[in-house]
C-alpha cells in the first residue's frame, strides 16, 4: 500500500519505519526543513513512562499550587480549560488511577520491546542513560505516591524505595540539606537522546527507500472509499491563508502524527484532548563532580533531570492556557515563571550541576489528553489512522505506537488488548 504520514517528530518518523518494515511504500510530511523540530526537539529524555511519572493520578497537581505542583495555570474564564483539569483530576483517585495504569501498559510493554527490537537490528546510539532515581521532598509526598509504588509491585518494574541516606548513596549530586522524605529507585529506566534517534531513524529510512517532502504544510485531506488525498502548501502561504501552489499528492492511508495539529486534521475538535505548552533547559555541566550519572526526577512536580553528555536537560513546568492562546507567543511573564520552575528543581535536587544561567530554553506545543493515554489507531474514516497524544512522560510511547498503527494498516491485530486499543481510540472522546 501506498501510506503518506503527516508529522517528522518521532511518532511520524516511528510510524513510518514500522509501515516501511512491514512493507509499505511511506511518504512523510513535515512542515519544517528537517525532522524533530517540533515537540520533539524539546523531549527531557525519559524514554518510557512508570507509574510515578505519566501525567496522572494522586501525585500529578495533588496542589493547586504551582510551586508545589510544577504547573502554570492560567485558565483565566475559560470553562473547557477547567474541566479538562476536572477531568484528570479524577484520576487521582488510587482505583481509577490503576484501572487507566493497567489500560497503559500493555503499550508500554509493547513499546519497550519494539524500542529494543529497533536498537538491536540498527546498533543505534543515541545518548542512552539508564537509572532513574525520583525523589520526595515530604512524607505526605511519598504517602501520596503509594498507589503508584503499588502498580510498579503489580507490574513487576525493578525498584526500591529509599530513605533520604539510600538516595544520598545512590546520587550523590542530590544534598543532604534540606532535608527531604526519600524517594524510588527505577534502575532499569532509561533516559536517551529522542530527537537523535528520530533524526537516525530518518536517515535509515531514506537510504530505505521512504520519501520525505519537508518544508510542506498539509492544509487538509481530501477522503472518499476508494483513496485519500493530502493538499500541500508552503508553509508561509498556509499561515497568510493564501492557496497559491498547492500540491495534491494521494496514497492508500494516512497516518496522522502530527502533535498539537492532530484534532484539526482529522477533524477531531473535542476539549478532552489538549495543546499543553511544555518547557526545557539545556545547560552546560557546571561541575563535572556535581553531575548526576542517574536521571533525578520530582515526582510531584515532574521535572526530569537529566545528563546528556556533557549537557544537562531539565524538562516538565507546563502551562495550562485556553486553546486559543496555543498558536500565540507565551506571554513574557509565563514563561519566565515556567522557566523558574525548572531552575528552582535543579537548585533543589541537583545543585552546582549545571550553568542554569547559561541555559538554552525551549518551549513548544505538546498535544494532551483528560484521561493521560496517547490517541492511537483508526478513526471512523477506514483511511485514516492517528499517532499522537502520548504525552511528556515517555517518548518511546510513540514507537509501540507506531507498530500498533502499522498493524492496523496491515490489517494484522495489534499486540495490544481489545480494551487496550479501544482506551486508546481517538473515538472514545
Amino acid at each position: 500500500m501506498d501510506v503518506i504520514v503527516i508529522g517528522g517528530g518521532i511518532a511520524g518518523i516511528a510510524t513510518a519505519y514500522q509501515l516501511h518494515a512491514a512493507g509499505h511504500r511511506v511518504c512523510v510530511v513535515e512542515r519544517y526543513a528537517t525532522v524533530a523540530q517540533g515537540a520533539t526537539y524539546g523531549q527531557g529524555g525519559a524514554l518510557l513512562p512508570s507509574p510515578l511519572d505519566v501525567w496522572f493520578g494522586p501525585t500529578f497537581m495533588s496542589s493547586n499550587r504551582a510551586k508545589q505542583n510544577g504547573m502554570v495555570v492560567k485558565t483565566g474564564f475559560h470553562s473547557a480549560v477547567r474541566d479538562f483539569l476536572k477531568q484528570l483530576a479524577m484520576l487521582r483517585e488510587p482505583d481509577a488511577f490503576a484501572a487507566q495504569y493497567a489500560l497503559l501498559e500493555p503499550l508500554v510493554a509493547l513499546s519497550r520491546r519494539t524500542v529494543a527490537e529497533i536498537e538491536s537490528a540498527l546498533q543505534l546510539e543515541f545518548e542512552q542513560r539508564r537509572g532513574m532515581l525520583h525523589v520526595f521532598r515530604h512524607a505526605r509526598e511519598l504517602e501520596e505516591a503509594q498507589p503508584a509504588i503499588d502498580l510498579l509491585r503489580q507490574f513487576k518494574v525493578p525498584h526500591r524505595v529509599l530513605t533520604p541516606e539510600e538516595c544520598v548513596a545512590a546520587e550523590h549530586s542530590v544534598p543532604e540539606y534540606p532535608e527531604f522524605a526519600g524517594g524510588v529507585l527505577l534502575p532499569e529506566d532509561r533516559t536517551a537522546n529522542c530527537p537523535l534517534f528520530t533524526k537516525q531513524l530518518k536517515q535509515v529510512l531514506e537510504d530505505g527507500g521512504v520519501q520525505f517532502r519537508m518544508n510542506r504544510t498539509v492544509t487538509a485531506l481530501r477522503l472518499d472509499d476508494k483513496r485519500a488525498a493530502v493538499e500541500l502548501a508552503d508553509p508561509d502561504a498556509s499561515r497568510n491563508k493564501r492557496n497559491e501552489n498547492v500540491e495534491l499528492i494521494t496514497a492508500d492511508a494516512v497516518v496522522v502524527a502530527a502533535g498539537a495539529e492532530t484534532p484539526a486534521l482529522v477533524r477531531k475538535s473535542t476539549p478532552w484532548l489538549y495543546p499543553l505548552r511544555m518547557h526545557t533547559l539545556t545547560a552546560p555541566i557546571a561541575y563535572e563532580e556535581r553531575a548526576p550519572h542517574l536521571t533525578v526526577v520530582d515526582s510531584m512536580k515532574r521535572i526530569t533531570m537529566t545528563r546528556v553528555n556533557q549537557r544537562l536537560r531539565v524538562a516538565g513546568a507546563g502551562v495550562f492556557q485556553s486553546a486559543s492562546k496555543a498558536d500565540k507567543p507565551l506571554d513574557a511573564s509565563l514563561a519566565r515563571r515556567a522557566l523558574d520552575v525548572l531552575g528552582q528543581g535543579t537548585h533543589d535536587w541537583i545543585p552546582g550541576a549545571g550553568r542554569v544561567s547559561a541555559a538554552r530554553p525551549w518551549e513548544g506545543l505538546r498535544l494532551f489528553s483528560a484521561d493521560g493515554l496517547p490517541a492511537v489507531g483508526a478513526t471512523r474514516h477506514p483511511r485514516v489512522f492517528v499517532n499522537a497524544a502520548h504525552g511528556p512522560a515517555g517518548w518511546g510511547l510513540a514507537c509501540g505506537s507506531a507498530k500498533v498503527v502499522a498493524d492496523l494498516v496491515s490489517d494484522v491485530t495489534p499486540e495490544v488488548p481489545e480494551q487496550t486499543l479501544a482506551a486508546l481510540s481517538i473515538e472514545r472522546f
